[in-house]
């Protein structure tokens, strides 16, 4: 009996010395993997979940689309479509008001000026301040609030109390006062909106930075003798980027809106050259008759704005660490 167990036994020593081979190969075969996979960060996760909004995709591509436009049209639009400022006086009596055609796809104003043509060109006023603006806020309000949430004590009382004050007053109001003092002009429109932008931005920053200021390795890189600079640049920063980007995004949309809202009141970019804002002030007078005068810019106007509030929208959940890859 014990002799013919004995080739039993030895089966089955041989059967679990397979198997535990068997599952070290496997184990090693998934190190190895994961050691070959590229290393996941936040951005990547992020561009991969950003992908999936199918809306936030819409909104970048039309984004990509208009600048490509803005950028080129030089190349190709006046040659197409004609200047966007010049007016032909030997022909205005019968290239006024012109309804949509294949020629005119956005139909003529009332001086006989192409509406297509002025619509590119205006997105160049729109993008540009849009950009410049939130460059400017942006960049004052990293400052105000790197200050505030880093040093707190008086810096923060002061600044946070100094950025309620900028928003209780109302926006557009206290820009078009600061155009009444400084003047005109496209570079005094993003100056302006740039410059009392800052507040809600300096906000975000400072609740970021409050986050993760405490964290162990702000604390460890402060015990090795770090500068303030080095690590508000290389440990605070980069970990608070993320709301940053995303309100920036958004902002850019609301700048435009609000040179829209300036050059119709008269207050913006001056004419001749084109402006969304512009262009709508002009055609509301023919809103019964020639509506495309109107319609046409209101829809660039709200098909840009609504392209970055899609990405901002895109951007958040994306770069949100509680999303999963789902």
């Amino acid at each position: 009996m014990t002799e013919n167990n004995k080739p039993q036994a030895s089966d089955d020593q041989q059967e679990q010395s397979g198997a535990f081979s068997d599952a070290l190969k496997a184990s090693r075969e998934k190190a190895d993997a994961e050691e070959a996979a590229p290393a996941r960060t936040l951005w990547s996760d992020a561009w991969k979940r950003l992908k999936k909004n199918k809306l936030a995709v819409i909104g970048a591509v039309w984004i990509i689309f208009v600048v490509l436009v803005a950028l080129t049209a030089d190349l190709w639009a006046p040659q197409l479509l004609g200047s966007p400022t010049d007016i032909d006086t030997t022909t205005v009596a019968q290239s006024s008001k012109l309804p949509l055609s294949p020629e005119h796809p956005f139909g003529t104003d009332a001086t006989g000026r192409d509406q297509l043509v002025r619509v590119i060109y205006g997105s160049r006023v729109s993008l540009t301040v849009g950009v410049i603006a939130t460059l400017i806020s942006t960049g004052i309000g990293l400052v105000m609030g790197a200050l505030a949430a880093f040093y707190g004590g008086w810096f923060d009382t002061i600044i946070m109390r100094l950025a309620d004050m900028f928003l209780a007053i109302p926006y557009t109001l206290f820009v078009i006062t600061m155009l009444a003092v400084m003047g005109q002009g496209i570079q005094n429109v993003f100056i302006a909106i740039g410059v009392l932008g800052w507040p809600s931005i300096a906000r975000v920053f400072r609740s970021a930075i409050l986050s993760v200021k405490e964290n162990d390795y702000v604390d460890a890189a402060r015990a090795m003798g770090a500068s303030d600079l080095r690590i508000i640049a290389r440990h605070i920063f980069p970990n608070s980027v993320a709301s940053i980007v995303v309100y920036a995004t958004m902002n850019i949309g609301g700048a435009i809106l609000t040179e829209s809202a300036l050059s119709y009141l008269g207050m913006g970019v001056t004419p001749p050259t084109p402006s969304w804002g512009i262009m709508i002030q002009d055609g509301q007078t023919f809103l019964q008759t020639q509506p495309w005068l109107m319609i046409m810019p209101g829809l660039a106007i709200l098909s840009t704005v609504l392209a970055f509030t899609l990405l901002g929208d895109g951007l958040r959940d994306a770069l949100d660490v509680k999303m999963k890859d789902a």
